[in-house]
């Protein structure tokens, strides 16, 4: 993909985001509105791609590209975890909560699969879904502990376990390992749900924002010093390690890319019902989704996409 097919393809989604915008403040869509696209696109739509992007004829240089990507995800979410406990000592605790939290925990799940799938195609959303997996993990674990204790080990690892996206790498991989077709009408039906993973994911991040209604001091050094670890300094540890150990350049690619996504919607959801700082957390959303849509064409050109 050319980088002018990339950056057509940012203007796509932040119009798609414009739109989502506009209808949470025209108040087109009903106020449970988020609940319901969030619980369907994870639900529904995000496991219908993902198996969709299983679909392929199995390589063994795939197999051994599912194990560098894997590990190459994990890497970078047990170093931001690392990170952590040296970069936000001068916040409050109820910051520290949130930082920390978006930190470790990017738009990835949403966003990510978006950008992934409209850069790389089948393949990259494919990987994508494999890299995701640690981040998913690390949201009912690591992630949740910033706001809140889990109950019990037994009820982490089954939340880990049948969270919806993985339950669809699970049938993905067993699609792929012993080539199984599915009937037509069957992988049509799939097919056509997962493709609506770009805009459904696009407008919801477009009503979440829609949501705020004071723009005023959003920029401060707090939100901007996150948003530079985020975007800019969690990739580049991504891009060094990838090219010191020689791998693809879609893996390193779509590693980037997942790893370069803005703070998760989910910040402020927790904020709020945890006792964090809710309104630090929006700014933090609104930021680093508004600069990614700078950086990630600026990575795409630095990695000749």
């Amino acid at each position: 993909m050319g980088f002018e097919r990339v950056v057509s393809l940012q203007g796509m989604l932040f119009l798609l985001i414009v739109i989502g915008v506009f209808a949470k403040r025209k108040s087109i869509l009903p106020e449970e509105s988020n609940k319901v696209l969030t619980d369907f696109l994870i639900n529904i739509i995000l496991p219908c791609n993902i198996i969709n992007s299983f679909r392929a004829e199995l390589k063994i240089e795939v197999l051994i590209n599912f194990v560098r990507i894997f590990l190459l995800a994990f890497g970078i979410q047990i170093f931001a975890i690392i990170i952590n406990n040296f970069l936000y000592r001068n916040q409050s605790e109820e910051r520290q909560k949130v930082l920390k939290y978006a930190t470790v925990i990017s738009n990835a799940g949403f966003m990510g699969m978006a950008v992934v799938e409209g850069v790389f195609g089948m393949a990259g959303a494919m990987y994508a879904s494999i890299s995701l997996i640690s981040q998913r993990a690390l949201l009912w674990s690591a992630g949740l502990a910033y706001f809140t204790k889990a109950n019990t080990k037994k009820e982490l690892f089954k939340k880990i376990l049948t969270h919806p996206c993985l339950v669809s790498v699970y049938i993905g991989l067993i699609l792929m390992i012993f080539q199984i077709p599915l009937p037509d009408f069957l992988g049509r039906t799939i097919r056509s749900i997962g493709n609506t993973t770009t805009p459904v994911s696009m407008i919801l991040i477009g009503l979440i924002l829609g949501e705020i209604k004071d723009l005023k001091n959003f920029v401060t050094k707090t939100v901007m010093f996150y948003t530079t670890i985020r975007l800019v300094g969690l990739p580049l540890i991504v891009f060094l390690v990838g090219k010191f150990f020689g791998f693809d350049e879609i893996l390193i690619g779509v590693q980037i890319l997942i790893t370069g996504m803005p703070a998760a919607s989910t910040t402020a959801i927790l904020a709020g019902k945890y006792n964090g700082d809710v309104e630090f957390a929006t700014k933090c959303i609104l930021v680093s989704s508004a600069l990614s849509m700078i950086t990630i064409p600026i990575w795409c050109l630095i990695l000749k996409i």
